[in-house]
């Protein structure tokens, strides 16, 4: 075992031995807060410090069974330890890799027509259809949040929460340029388009988050428009959000009441703003801004759905799956699932 991974398993035992000890003061056992703050600690760390003990033993039999490797049962028992001890030290690594803070947070999933015209929306119609497919496979709860259907059918832009514990740890891979590649059905040559959508995956922010002055935000009301422009409500129900420090805008008209609108532009607003925060947080450590969605073009892709082919790739991993018709119905797992692993696996080689 590497000796500096040797010390830390030996600081995060004796770590979890002290917090043992605290849970039995009665200092802290009048301390309502403070013992939520160490059962919580103890909880966290109780499996790991558990893997910790077996490792530390099946090397002390490792060991023995190493001085005795004459005897054949003592190889056989010798190598099995060792690929145990090779699997207890993968999990325990795995387990010391730093979990996403947003990742049990409700997502705000924001979806636009990019590259393609026409095509582009109704293909941002069909990826709203995915996630929510997906989203009640999973349990989730789907609440719209803001529309600008198009005349064409689908979306210019659609606004939707996804609701349940964990949905931003599912749909946290699925920000960036989705492209399709097929025929349009308003296409009379039969000629293959390639057209483009944008999606934004938003952890979504609660008060204690992030909290926003009332006085750097502009509220602006009018009346709700649908496709073409004409007016779909006679009342001053639309508000526009204007935060005026970054110059982020927020739209909704989805609902009748005024009230509706602006409690849910707030939600988006708040949401953003956290992404944004968190983002200059990730380009100060990392050097670069992160940037989900890019400029929607062609060429900036995460994933490509060809219906021609039947097939699906996911171009950051470099995985392909031949089966179309049933990521479009939601089937997502295989897919979010090997991101996930990906993503676990670099962290691990970064912390190693």
């Amino acid at each position: 075992m590497d000796p500096a991974f040797s010390d830390r398993l030996a600081e995060i035992e004796a770590a979890f031995v002290e917090t043992e000890a605290q849970l039995g003061d009665p200092e802290v056992i009048s301390d309502p807060a403070r013992l939520a703050e160490l059962g919580k600690k103890h909880s966290d760390w109780k499996d790991v410090v558990a893997d910790i003990r077996r490792l530390r033993q099946a090397s002390i039999d490792l060991g023995e069974a190493r001085e005795m490797s004459d005897d054949p049962d003592m190889a056989t028992m010798a190598g099995e330890l060792e690929a145990e001890i090779a699997e207890l030290e993968e999990h325990i690594k795995l387990a010391l890799v730093p979990t996403d803070p947003n990742d049990e947070k409700d997502v705000i999933l924001e979806i636009r027509s990019a590259a393609g015209g026409d095509e582009a929306s109704i293909w941002a119609g069909d990826l709203l259809r995915m996630y929510e497919k997906y989203a009640d496979r999973h349990g989730f709860k789907i609440e719209p949040m803001d529309t600008s259907p198009s005349e064409a059918g689908g979306y210019d832009k659609v606004t939707v929460a996804v609701k349940g514990k964990g949905a931003y740890s599912h749909l946290k891979y699925e920000g960036g340029v989705h492209r399709v590649q097929r025929v349009p059905k308003t296409e009379s040559q039969g000629r293959v388009h390639t057209s483009t959508a944008t999606v934004a995956v938003l952890p979504e922010a609660e008060e204690v988050d992030l909290e926003i002055d009332p006085n750097d935000v502009r509220i602006d009301v009018y009346r709700s428009t649908g496709p073409g422009g004409q007016s779909v409500n006679t009342t001053d129900s639309a508000v526009r959000l204007t935060h005026e420090p970054t110059g982020l805008v927020v739209s909704v008209q989805d609902e009748k009441s005024q009230l509706q609108n602006k409690e849910k532009a707030f939600r988006i607003l708040r949401s953003r703003l956290l992404q944004a925060e968190q983002e200059r947080q990730a380009a100060e450590l990392a050097g670069e801004r992160l940037a989900q969605v890019g400029t929607g073009g062609r060429s900036e892709k995460i994933r490509t759905y060809n219906y021609k082919d039947n097939r699906v790739t996911d171009h950051r991993i470099g995985m392909t799956i031949k089966r179309l018709e049933h990521v479009l119905e939601g089937d997502l797992d295989e897919l979010i699932g090997a991101l996930y692993a990906e993503e676990r696996a670099r962290m691990l080689a970064e912390g190693a």
